[in-house]
């Protein structure tokens, strides 16, 4: 007999031998096992009774807003794993209700998405096994040709096909990716941006500040602001000294800068800039001859050689 896995461990994929029961047991045994084993199928539930009806009564947005709220995922505008899980989810819980699935089908749908990623996260099932878990899983709770209870057969067959159609198209069609988004490290980019705003002085008149997006401030400042206090003493402290301040400079620059000094002073200053002037030019001439002198005399030493 083969044997499958499932999240709890090992079930039966096959029937016992029609005629043949292990030993020590019962018909009625076996069946109350084989019930037992049964009801484990995709059990502790992934969404409550009560979650799933709540989920029922809202619109497309609100079945995302509650299905973020009971998965937990507080970190859908920065986080783009948990967005994808939100939207894989949604997208199926949508499609289950366009089946017009019973509470029970609801849960047992919910439960098996989840634990379809459940194993390629956690048991790194690869697309194959993935699919062979799926038959098996829909073995167990799907129609079934044995003489069994119907209350066990919790999907018809029309319902299986399209359950099965439904996850070739949205997790196995693209099971690629979700391995990447499961074992593949992202560098996280942060992205960011800085702006210098300029504060206005809160105004102390009658006046608002201005906004941001309104007047300068240079306009504001100069036409709207009220004068402080400080700026109009200091005004009025200036218009004071003024007049007093002014006149000292008035009469410095209407005075003669050769007041006190006399002739002979004058002289005397002019005579020895005189002499520093024609000391120099002395100087430079006396050097230039020297130089030419020597220049001449290195000749004269040449032709005598020659």
């Amino acid at each position: 007999m083969s044997q499958g896995t499932t999240p709890w461990g090992t079930t039966p994929c096959g029937p016992t031998p029609a005629g043949q029961t292990p030993a020590g047991t019962t018909p009625e045994s076996e069946r109350d096992a084989e019930f037992q084993e049964h009801e484990k199928i995709l059990s502790p539930d992934f969404l409550s009774v009560a979650q799933i009806t709540d989920l029922l009564t809202e619109d497309i947005d609100g079945v995302q807003e509650k299905l973020g709220t009971f998965l937990n995922f507080k970190n859908l505008e920065t986080c783009l794993k948990d967005a994808i899980l939100l939207d894989y989810y949604v997208s199926g819980f949508l499609w289950a209700r366009g089946m017009d699935f019973s509470i029970i089908q609801y849960s047992k749908f919910m439960t098996l998405l989840a634990m379809l990623l459940q194993n390629l996260k956690t048991l790194h099932m690869s697309l194959e096994e993935s699919i062979k878990w799926l038959g098996e899983v829909m073995a167990e709770i799907g129609p079934t040709h044995l003489q069994k209870s119907e209350d066990w057969n919790i999907f018809d067959v029309k319902q299986a096909n399209a359950i099965i159609d439904y996850l070739k198209i949205s997790l196995f069609q693209h099971y690629k990716l979700y391995e990447f988004m499961f074992y593949s490290a992202r560098e996280e980019i942060v992205i960011g941006t800085e702006q210098v705003i300029e504060v206005v002085k809160s105004a102390y008149g009658p006046f608002p500040n201005p906004l941001e997006e309104g007047i300068s401030f240079d306009i504001y400042s100069t036409f709207i602001e009220p004068p402080t206090i400080l700026d109009t003493e200091m005004k009025r402290l200036d218009q004071e000294q003024g007049p007093e301040e002014s006149q000292p400079e008035t009469d410095t620059s209407n005075m003669d800068p050769l007041v006190g000094f006399t002739i002979e002073d004058v002289k005397s200053v002019l005579d020895q800039v005189t002499d520093d002037i024609l000391i120099g030019i002395q100087t430079e001439i006396n050097e230039k001859l020297q130089i030419q002198e020597e220049a001449f005399n290195a000749r004269i030493e040449k032709l005598k050689k020659a």
